[in-house]
């Protein structure tokens, strides 16, 4: 722990202070019911930023029931798409306004560099807002020539009351990615932080509200999963869930679903996602991108380039050049110009230098890292490994952390089959010069999304999702908006003769 003069040398290295620290119901912020609070801890000091108001299943009650009251009453799943639109883009127009304070409290919360919250969480969220805001108003059915004297239609209908679970890795990001379509198709929601990082959604919630959303129509709340999650999902009067965080949570989440209301339910998941560079592929390019695919947001991302598989005509090439890269990465404080922030929380740390000490007792080759940095915050040093196999847990389990595994492969039929043999299904990563060779490999790779000669473009408009055990369904681009939406068949006879 840092000491009192320590803690607040470093509080002076950003401006922004936490306000919304209750929960938002209804649109008031309001303490919980039992009055309970947790302590927000900052990852870099280990110490206490401000108490946060703990929801609990009362909470999350009060929550559905404003919602709903909302859905099957209010103002907005009645009005117009443009109008809801109208809205949305204040809102973005809002959140731009208060980046700054957001990109600030975003990386206080979470430990990531401040140029990260600055350059892409901030400004990918107001984008998300404002890519469904133009949605809002072009959601429609269409007329069904059928048999017989009959007029057919479809209307795509919101479902009702969503509740939403994100995780902590990006806070506000994952919020804009649930928000957004559930929002712009006329939905209400219950909003389910989680209890690391309340700070950002809190805000987000606030400024919601000043940009016109009406009461009701979006409650947040931080709490622990195993109470207000758990509460949330088994919750009979809410119609979908929608989860992003672990597989192991995700089938809790469906589970719950199914066994109260038999509610909708798409899950953002784990993932173990393969990065594979081709014998042709530009080195130093690859040498860059992987490094970025992998150590990006300390480890923390669940479509992390973490299984790296190098062909071996250029693996010892490639090996020194990622070695000498993952050495000049800088750790500590993220309010300072470094590459790497804390993890965000000792458990994580504790889990991330867990699983880099099975990789050296399973007989992979530690060539960089390996350990704590510091002794004050939860910073792991970055991490490589070499001489990895696919049966070791560094190759198999989901670290989210900055731990980087090497491996070596001959032929494509190879990799691939050594890519595909995973429970996971997010993401890949692909490097070559060969257009023939990037389409064997993308055509084959059984996962959601292939970046090629790149990695990590998150694009509002680009679907999200994975394969097998990486989850149901896809956040982001117009693939989402069906995971908000019921459709509506509308038949009816044609009795005037004129129609005939």
């Amino acid at each position: 722990m840092l000491s009192a003069r320590a803690g607040a040398r470093l509080a002076r290295s950003f401006s922004a202070q936490p306000a919304a620290t209750k929960l938002i119901i209804d649109g008031k912020f309001v303490d919980a019911v039992d009055g309970k609070t947790f302590q927000n801890i900052d990852p870099r000091t280990e110490q206490s930023i401000c108490s946060i108001a703990e929801a609990g299943k009362r909470d999350i009650d009060l929550a559905v029931a404003a919602a709903r009251k909302a859905f099957d009453h209010g103002p907005w799943p009645r009005m117009s798409g443009r109008e809801r639109g109208r809205i949305l883009h204040k809102f973005a127009d809002l959140l731009e306004a208060n980046a700054e304070e957001l990109a600030q409290l975003e990386t206080l919360d979470n430990g990531k560099p401040i140029f990260f919250s600055r350059a892409a969480d901030v400004p990918l969220s107001i984008d998300h807002f404002r890519y469904y805001a133009g949605w809002a108003d072009k959601i429609h059915g269409k007329t069904i020539p059928v048999d017989g004297d009959f007029l057919a239609y479809t209307l795509h209908e919101p479902v009702g009351v969503v509740g939403q679970i994100i995780p902590w890795n990006f806070p506000l990001l994952m919020a804009a990615w649930k928000l957004a379509p559930a929002l712009a198709t006329g939905n209400t929601v219950v909003l389910k932080v989680a209890e690391q990082t309340p700070l950002t959604a809190l805000r987000a919630g606030e400024i919601a509200l000043e940009a016109g959303i009406p009461p009701g129509v979006l409650n947040v709340l931080p709490g622990m999963g195993h109470t207000a999650g758990a509460a949330l999902s088994q919750h009979m009067d809410v119609d979908k869930v929608a989860f992003t965080g672990s597989t192991e949570v995700g089938r809790m989440v469906m589970r719950d679903a199914a066994m109260s209301n038999l509610k909708k339910v798409t899950l953002e998941l784990g993932g173990k996602s393969p990065a594979i560079v081709c014998e042709d592929a530009d080195i130093d390019k690859a040498v860059d991108d992987t490094n970025f695919a992998l150590f990006f947001n300390q480890g923390q991302c669940c479509c992390a380039g973490s299984r790296l598989y190098v062909q071996e005509s250029i693996y010892d090439e490639f090996v020194a050049k990622a070695v000498a890269k993952a050495k000049q990465r800088t750790v500590g404080d993220p309010f300072t110009e470094v590459d790497q922030g804390p993890q965000v929380n000792e458990e994580q740390m504790k889990k991330i230098l867990n699983y880099i000490t099975l990789g050296k007792e399973q007989g992979a080759t530690m060539q960089v890292g390996g350990g704590r940095h510091g002794s004050q915050g939860y910073y792991v040093q970055p991490t490589l490994f070499t001489d990895v196999t696919d049966d070791m847990a560094i190759a198999r389990e989901e670290i989210f952390g900055p731990v980087m595994s090497i491996m070596k492969y001959k032929t494509l039929d190879e990799v691939i089959a050594r890519a595909n043999q995973s429970e996971y299904g997010l993401a890949a990563g692909v490097w070559t010069k060969n257009i023939d060779t990037a389409n064997k490999l993308s055509r084959n790779l059984r996962t959601g999304t292939v970046w090629v000669n790149c990695y990590n473009n998150f694009d509002a408009a680009i679907p999200f999702g994975g394969y097998k055990q990486s989850g149901i369904g896809r956040d982001k681009s117009e693939y989402a908006l069906e995971a908000y939406t019921e459709t509506k068949v509308i038949c009816t006879p044609i009795s005037d003769p004129a129609w005939k």
